[in-house]
């Protein structure tokens, strides 16, 4: 088997292991945030700090040594489209709160036997395509053009930024990595009831490092000199619509890395729930709740395929290049969820 052939089955591997980490600690920003704003329990989003901690330091570290050229990547636009970076991320943000979690949650409690979860990924997926290729594509393109920003930095990152600075490119690179770690390590393990929790540590250890592994798997592993892979790591809302086209017209395609990887996860987040015989059908209550659902996912497909990635995508996999698109994206999704948990567009708690 040659490494290109080897690719489909590493991405479901990293999948697996993110659906088993998810479903072990709960992984995910939404609850993260909504515990750490409320003042209540604040390990989930320190979990999602070290993740991104070790994302970024791995990552950075990789591309130094030569294995892949992260400015290959999607995340890094020559030019910012302001609108749908900050529109589509807060659009997220919100669908997010509104559907109780994203994509990538999504999937995981699908694992479990959460049939909501089900509505939203069918939502999220057939909205994207909407957005990104079929009946409202048209009006993207048109956004992706009004505000255009070209930062005048290469490569278009916070460390291009600093090179600015008249520093060389690679200390400029490990000043901003070293600020970022500097800030994110400590802020998690500044929390003592964290610092306790072995499950939420190795679960944050382990999802960072599912971030520059994706992107060794596509850059070394799918360099091929004639069918190349596109250079990417874990994102969730256009594989997702990739997963359900998929499933459609599978016969004579091949899947790509990331329907493997959303493949994996729910594989991995199922075998795991099984094993720990926490599998549980769960459902709708009411017509309200299901029309908020659908409301969420719909609003994280349209908004998460505007601004080109999710919580995931540039949370912790665009934010792992530096980027200056993922960081206006990533502040966006958190505008659009502090306005679902809080403020004038405060969203009462979801009821089932």
């Amino acid at each position: 088997m040659t490494a290109v052939e080897l690719l489909p089955w590493a991405a479901f591997l990293i999948g697996t292991a993110f659906g088993v980490a998810g479903q072990v600690s709960g992984f995910c920003l939404l609850s993260g945030l909504r515990g750490w704003w409320s003042g209540g329990d604040g390990r989930k989003i320190r979990a999602f700090a070290l993740a991104l901690a070790v994302a970024v330091v791995l990552s950075q570290l990789l591309d130094a040594a030569g294995y892949v050229s992260l400015a290959r990547s999607a995340y890094a636009q020559p030019t910012l489209s302001l609108v749908t970076l900050v529109s589509g991320g807060v659009l997220f943000g919100y669908g997010m709160v509104m559907a109780n979690g994203c994509g990538a949650r999504s999937l995981v409690l699908l694992g479990g036997g959460n049939l909501r979860s089900f509505v939203v990924l069918l939502c999220i997926g057939i909205a994207a395509h909407m957005t990104l290729t079929g009946l409202i594509a048209p009006l993207r393109v048109a956004a992706a053009s009004a505000i255009t920003v070209a930062p005048g930095v290469s490569p278009p990152t916070l460390s291009g930024l600093a090179g600015m600075l008249w520093l060389e490119k690679e200390p400029a690179r490990w000043l901003v990595v070293g600020l970022l770690a500097a800030v994110l390590t400590p802020f998690a393990f500044s929390h003592r009831p964290f610092r306790r929790d072995a499950t939420q540590i190795v679960a944050a250890l382990v999802i960072g490092a599912l971030i520059p592994l994706g992107w060794f798997v596509t850059g070394y592993l799918g360099d091929d000199d004639f069918n190349p892979a596109p250079l990417t790591s874990l994102t969730f809302i256009g594989p997702i619509g990739d997963t359900i086209q998929y499933s459609m017209l599978a016969t004579g395609i091949k899947a790509s890395f990331g329907v493997c990887v959303v493949t994996g996860v729910f594989v991995g987040s199922l075998a795991t729930a099984l094993a720990r015989r926490r599998v549980q059908l769960e459902s709708f209550t009411s017509p309200r709740s299901m029309l908020r659902y659908i409301a969420g996912g719909v609003l994280m497909g349209a908004g998460g395929a505007l601004a080109l990635g999710c919580s995931i995508g540039h949370g912790l996999t665009g934010l792992s290049t530096l980027s200056l698109a993922s960081f206006i994206a990533a502040a966006s999704i958190l505008g659009g969820a502090a306005l679902g948990l809080h403020g004038p567009l405060h969203l009462a708690p979801v009821k089932p």
